[in-house]
């Protein structure tokens, strides 16, 4: 039998996020969460020092070895137009730190140790539809920073695949998890949210078996590669 992967998943207390936990199983996996529980590690990401003490007390639980990181943690809150400067500027930073500097951050980290160890590993962020077709008035920032992220994966990708570190992205629509829904019931429920030609959103657990097969069986050649898991609902 292969030996288990060493793997941190970030934002692992629900929706996709607690789907990548169960799709590992098998595997020697570390949950995060800002408050923590159920054996998570509590770090918050909006704390520009919360993503690198999450780092090491992985590696300490993992035994000084982290073979795959897996970003999913992220919010999604609105900033609307006539905020005022200083909720603007706020709402824009707590943004972009959590959902792509701490993703970042942990990256860095990641190909850092996989380039001492010399054996490579492997890089999956959870990113967004958003990415590329943008999001509602309210969001530009989530939209930036999800269109960040699959910029960053690419580099990655295309920086370190020889040295078999490998990285790629997953872009959900909507998706069946907590995190969207008093977005979807703000908008007037499901068939408000335009065209969906599964007939559906989504759910939590077709998002986390994608990112379970990047994470584990995905071949070499497919790093720096976007799936989407939005059920046809935006091609490009």
């Amino acid at each position: 039998m292969t030996e288990p992967l060493h793997i941190l998943v970030t934002g692992a207390s629900r929706g996709i996020g607690a789907e990548i936990v169960k799709a590992l199983a098998g595997h020697r996996v570390v949950g995060h969460s800002s408050a923590g529980g159920d054996g998570r590690i509590a770090a918050e990401l909006a704390d520009p020092e919360g993503a690198t003490a999450l780092w090491w007390e992985a590696m300490g639980r993992l035994d000084g070895r982290i073979d795959v990181l897996v970003n999913n943690a992220g919010v999604f809150e609105p900033a609307p137009l006539g905020s005022s400067d200083a909720e603007w500027e706020a709402h824009w930073e707590r943004t972009l730190r959590i959902n792509l500097r701490a993703a970042a951050d942990l990256c860095r980290l990641a190909v850092l140790h996989f380039r001492e160890r010399g054996s490579g590993g492997r890089i999956v962020n959870v990113a967004s539809r958003a990415a590329f077709r943008g999001d509602s008035p309210d969001h530009w920032h989530y939209a930036a920073s999800k269109g960040g992220m699959v910029a960053m994966t690419k580099s990655i990708a295309r920086a370190y695949a020889g040295e078999g570190i490998y990285a790629f992205t997953v872009a959900p629509g909507f998706t069946v998890t907590g995190m969207v829904e008093e977005y979807v019931a703000s908008r007037g429920g499901l068939a408000a949210l335009g065209e969906l030609p599964l007939g559906r959103p989504a759910t939590a657990d077709e998002a986390a078996e994608t990112v379970r097969w990047l994470a584990t069986d995905a071949p070499a050649s497919a790093t720096g590669a976007v799936i989407d898991v939005n059920g046809a609902s935006f091609v490009r």
